[in-house]
C-alpha cells in the first residue's frame, strides 16, 4: 500500500523482569503490555516475545506460549518480515482454533488483517477485521472493544466502502471516549488520514483539529507520527505557516529519542519542505530535501525516496525551473516503478511462504482465486493476465486481445464524483464480461486498472474479433446511462492486436501493439475499434477534444 500515517497499537517498553522468576499470572500481565499498549521499538519486542514464548514452555502453559507467538507474529511484521509473520500466524490461528481460545482468536484475526492488507489484499483484510470483531465478548479487554473497530473501520477504507468506514469510527470514538482511553489519539490519527486520502479536506481538518485539541485536554503529547499527519493535512488545506510550526515540533519530538521508527525522519522531512515550498522558502525546502534524500539513500528507504523525488519535481516547477522538474519527475516515475516492482516481489516471497505450510495449502485454491480478482468489478485482474495470457500466446496463433479504456472518463470523476465513476466501471465491466462470454467463451476480461480493460479472445482471428468488439462498443454506448451519468455519455475506445501484429510472440510486445492502436483509437475521434488492418486509416486524424 501506499505511505501510510495509520499507526498500530501494540505495546510499551517492557518491564525489565525476569522471565525465569515469573509465575503464569506475571507472566500473563507481561503479554497483555505487549498486546495492549504502545511502543515503537519492534525489534526489541520480537526478541522479549520469544523469551516470554521460552518462560511459558518452561511453565507448561500452552495458552501463555500461544499468546507469545501471536506477539512474535505482529513484530514481525512491523519489523517488515511480513513472510515469516503469514507462516507463523497460521500456527498460531489453528491452536486457537483446536483450544476455542476466543480472545486469542481475535486477536490472531486482527494481525492477519494487517499481514493481507500489507500484501495489498483489501478484501481478505476486510474479512479478518470482521472477525475479529465479530470475536469479542464480555472477556476482551478495553483495549480490545476499541482497537478492534478501529482497524475494522481502516479495513473499509482500503475495501472502498469509506461510508461504512465512517460508522465504525463514530462507534469506536465514542467508546474510547466513554472509557476515556488513550488509543482514542490513535483512532482519530488514522480517521484524520483516510479522510485527506479521500479528499475530504473539510472533515480531515476538523478531526486533526480535535486530535490536537484532545492532545491538549489530556495533557498527552502527540507523537511524531500524528504531528506528520496534522502537517500534512494542513499542506492539503494551504495552511503552510501552521504546518511548518507542526512538522518543526515533530522533528523535536522525534529528536527527544523515545521514537524507534527513525526511518520515519525522511518523510517529516518531505512533509517539512511541502509546507515551506508553499511558503515560498525554497532554499529551506530543498535543504531539507537533500536530508531527506540522503536518509534514503543510506537506510535503503524505498516509499520514502518516491514521495522524495515527487516533491523534487514540484519544488523546481514552484522555482519555474521547468526543465528540472521534467527531470525530477521522470525520476520519481522511475522509483515508483522500481519501488512497485520490489514490492510485489515482497507479496510474491510473503504469499509463497504462507503456501508452504499445511494450513495454506488446505485454502491455496481460494487464496489465488482472491489473488487473481479486482475487489471492485470481480473481474480478473493484472495477476491473472500475467498467469495465463504468456501460455496462450505461446499456442494460440488465433489469439487476439484488445485494450478498452473509457473515453474522457475523468469527466465522470470529477463532475459527478467517483462513486459515480466506480458505477460506471462495474457497468462497462457486466457488459464486457457478459458480451465476450457470449462470442468467446474461452476468452476473459481483466480489469488493467484505473479504467482499463483488457480483452483476451483465444482462437478468433482478427477480422472477426473486431467485429465483434465493435459490437460490444455499440452496445456500452446505447447502454440507459442517464440514472446513473445523468447527461455524460459513456463509450470506449479499443485497440485491437492479433498474435501475429507484434515484433515478437511474448506478452509485453502484444499488450504494446494493443496500446498503440488504442492511442490511435483515441486520437482518431474516440468512440472506436482500431485494428492493425485499419490503423493507417487513422492516423494522422486530430485528437478529440
Amino acid at each position: 500500500m501506499p505511505r501510510d500515517r495509520m499507526v498500530q497499537l501494540t505495546t510499551e517498553r517492557s518491564t525489565g523482569l525476569n522471565e525465569r522468576e515469573m509465575d503464569a499470572e506475571t507472566l500473563s500481565t507481561v503479554l497483555l503490555t505487549i498486546e495492549d499498549r504502545r511502543s515503537w521499538d519492534a525489534h526489541a519486542e520480537l526478541g522479549r516475545s520469544i523469551e516470554l514464548e521460552q518462560a511459558a514452555n518452561r511453565l507448561g502453559d500452552e495458552l501463555l506460549a500461544a499468546r507469545a507467538r501471536l506477539c512474535q507474529v505482529n513484530m514481525r511484521m512491523r519489523c517488515g518480515d511480513v513472510a515469516a509473520a503469514a507462516e507463523q500466524i497460521w500456527h498460531v490461528h489453528q491452536w486457537a482454533v483446536e483450544h476455542d481460545a476466543r480472545q486469542l482468536l481475535a486477536r490472531t484475526h486482527l494481525v492477519w488483517s494487517a499481514i493481507h492488507l500489507h500484501l495489498g489484499d483489501a478484501e481478505q483484510g476486510l474479512e479478518h477485521a470482521v472477525l475479529a470483531v465479530e470475536l469479542l465478548d464480555a472477556d476482551s479487554t478495553e483495549h480490545m472493544q476499541i482497537w478492534h473497530r478501529t482497524k475494522l473501520a481502516d479495513a473499509l477504507y482500503f475495501a472502498d466502502d469509506l461510508e461504512t468506514a465512517r460508522v465504525r469510527y463514530a462507534q469506536a470514538e465514542e467508546l474510547a471516549l466513554q472509557l476515556g482511553s488513550p488509543a482514542l489519539l490513535c483512532l482519530l490519527n488514522n480517521y484524520a488520514y483516510v479522510e485527506s486520502s479521500s479528499g475530504n479536506k473539510a472533515h480531515a481538518v476538523e478531526l486533526a483539529a480535535r486530535l490536537q485539541q484532545l492532545s491538549a485536554e489530556w495533557d498527552i503529547p502527540l507523537e511524531p507520527a500524528f504531528l506528520d499527519t496534522i502537517g500534512s493535512i494542513q499542506v492539503a488545506d494551504g495552511q503552510f505557516a501552521a504546518a511548518e510550526r507542526t512538522i518543526r515540533l515533530c522533528l523535536e519530538q522525534h529528536a527527544e529519542g523515545k521514537w524507534d521508527d527513525a526511518n520515519d525522519m525522511a518523510q517529516y522531512l518531505v512533509t517539512l519542505a511541502q509546507a515551506q515550498r508553499g511558503l515560498g522558502k525554497f532554499d529551506e525546502a530543498q535543504a531539507n530535501l537533500d536530508e531527506a534524500l540522503r536518509q534514503c539513500e543510506e537506510r535503503d528507504l524505498g516509499e520514502s525516496l518516491v514521495r522524495m523525488h515527487q516533491e523534487q519535481a514540484e519544488l523546481h516547477a514552484a522555482r519555474g525551473d521547468f526543465a528540472a522538474a521534467f527531470a525530477a519527475h521522470k525520476t520519481f516515475f522511475e522509483v515508483y516503478h522500481q519501488q512497485q516492482s520490489l514490492q510485489r516481489e515482497a507479496r510474491a516471497r510473503t504469499r509463497q511462504a504462507m503456501f508452504e505450510t499445511a494450513e495454506a495449502r488446505q485454502e491455496a485454491e481460494r487464496f489465488r482465486e482472491q489473488a487473481r480478482r479486482d475487489p471492485l468489478t470481480g473481474l480478473h485482474n493484472r495477476r491473472f493476465v500475467d498467469e495465463r495470457l504468456p501460455g496462450l500466446i505461446r499456442t494460440d496463433p488465433a489469439l487476439t486481445v484488445a485494450l478498452v479504456d473509457l473515453d474522457h472518463f475523468k469527466q465522470i470523476n470529477d463532475q459527478l464524483s467517483h462513486d459515480v465513476g466506480d458505477q460506471v466501471l462495474v457497468r462497462v465491466a457486466q457488459v464486457l464480461a457478459r458480451e465476450v462470454a457470449a462470442a468467446c467463451p474461452e476468452g476473459f476480461v481483466a480489469r488493467m486498472g484505473g479504467e482499463e480493460f483488457l480483452v483476451v479472445l483465444p482462437g478468433m482471428p482478427a477480422p472477426r474479433a473486431t467485429a465483434c468488439l465493435n459490437g460490444i462498443r455499440r452496445t456500452i454506448r446505447n447502454q440507459y446511462w442517464s440514472p446513473i451519468t445523468r447527461h455524460l455519455p459513456v463509450t470506449v475506445s479499443i485497440g485491437v492486436a492479433a498474435s501475429g501484429d507484434a515484433p515478437e510472440r511474448a506478452q509485453a510486445p502484444l499488450l504494446s501493439t494493443a496500446d498503440s492502436h488504442l492511442y490511435a483509437a483515441k486520437h482518431g475521434g474516440r468512440d472506436r475499434v482500431v485494428s492493425a488492418a485499419d490503423l493507417r486509416g487513422y492516423a494522422g486524424h486530430a485528437s478529440a477534444a
